[in-house]
């Protein structure tokens, strides 16, 4: 017990730098893929109350490469974490990562982020000491290894969400707009976040970045996709957390993953199969998939409004057909939505099929660009 309390404390301390050589440091990588092993088997629940089986196979033969830094999970009781994963670590990489394991090779570093511990004590008025310096630090040590070890000139795919994304934004505006290895930067998917920014909601450059746009089509590479997802019938309140640049000026970029030159589009939409879920189907019947897809019971657009720009979801729910009409995802607090933080924990799995779809996109127009 000892030398598991002194390892611990270790891998917290700022003082001690993260070796990704150290195959235990990394939650994904090709030759590895634990996490990324999780099942993705989903049952798709269509709107007549049909049920079908879909299968899912990583592509050890990808052409391109993802990058992906996970949100805010951990539940150590540190304000940054330490890089043992847990529980909770593997399970976010199950829902938000793993199945982009079909178009690309799959690399997610363990980072010492700040932990949940720290954002609920600074929420109840009781801040903790973290380090945001940290964790930045060692996703950019896992970057750099991955740049040296592993790239060898490949497109790569960086995803983030939520605290995940706000350390990508700062990664791709320090190391990789405008640098070199810009040239291999297939996209950026910045989710649950409003960090990236352009002058105004008609420029689509400039801003947070100075040479990468904003993807406005399927076809379209080394660009960034964002969106924070709200309920179309619960916008974000003035005090809301994502929507809108919590510093500086200009605009949050929204970008609509289902339609990326603008409007309103389908979500193909990977949503867990859980007991918070709502039942599927009345009467409900039995399902053991691990995800559920739900075709057209979900649309979404992009909405400027009040100095927000968020991605505004609509369930389509027909109380004539045997299907659910609603879906679970909003952050709760006392039994009640938090309306500031919108659909923030589902954002990625929304629109998980559509991201898919572009990366796949956008990595066969990067390959026959070079």
């Amino acid at each position: 017990m000892k030398r598991l309390t002194l390892l611990l404390l270790i891998c917290s301390s700022p003082a001690f730098a993260a070796d990704y050589d150290d195959p235990d440091t990394w939650l994904c990588r090709p030759e590895q893929p634990n996490a990324c092993a999780a099942d993705q088997t989903t049952t798709i629940v269509a709107a007549d109350g049909s049920l079908s089986r879909e299968n899912f196979q990583a592509d050890p033969n990808a052409p391109i490469d993802c990058f992906y830094v996970y949100p805010t999970v951990s539940l150590d009781k540190t304000p940054n974490s330490d890089l043992i994963a847990g529980p909770e670590e593997m399970s976010v990489i199950s829902g938000q990562f793993a199945r982009f394991g079909g178009v690309c090779r799959t690399f997610a570093p363990l980072y010492r982020q700040i932990t949940l511990t720290a954002l609920r004590a600074g929420m109840s008025g009781q801040p903790m000491q973290a380090d945001r310096q940290l964790g930045y630090n060692d996703v950019l040590a896992a970057w750099n290894h991955y740049l040296a070890h592993d790239n060898e000139g490949r497109g790569v795919v960086l995803i983030g969400h939520s605290q995940g994304s706000g350390v990508l934004t700062s990664l791709i505006a320090s190391e990789i707009d405008g640098r070199p290895i810009q040239k291999q930067l297939i996209s950026a998917l910045i989710l649950g976040s409003s960090g990236v920014t352009t002058p105004s909601a008609d420029e689509t450059l400039g801003g947070t970045f100075t040479h990468i746009p904003v993807c406005t089509s399927n076809d379209q590479f080394g660009c960034v996709v964002q969106f924070a997802s709200f309920r179309n019938t619960v916008p974000p309140p003035d005090n809301s957390l994502f929507g809108r640049p919590r510093q500086g000026g200009g605009r949050s970029v929204c970008t609509n993953p289902a339609n990326l030159a603008g409007g309103e589009g389908e979500l193909h939409a990977y949503l867990r199969n859980s007991p918070e879920s709502p039942a599927w189907l009345t009467p409900p019947e039995a399902i053991d998939t691990p995800f559920v897809s739900v075709p057209g019971l979900l649309s979404a657009r992009c909405v400027d409004e009040r100095g927000f720009s968020y991605l505004s979801v609509t369930v389509n729910g027909d109380t004539a057909d045997p299907r659910t009409d609603d879906i679970a995802g909003d952050v709760m607090a006392g039994g009640a939505p938090v309306p500031g933080w919108g659909l923030h924990l589902i954002d990625v799995h929304l629109a998980m099929g559509n991201l898919i779809d572009l990366v796949r996109d956008q990595a066969a127009a990067w390959a026959a660009a070079q």
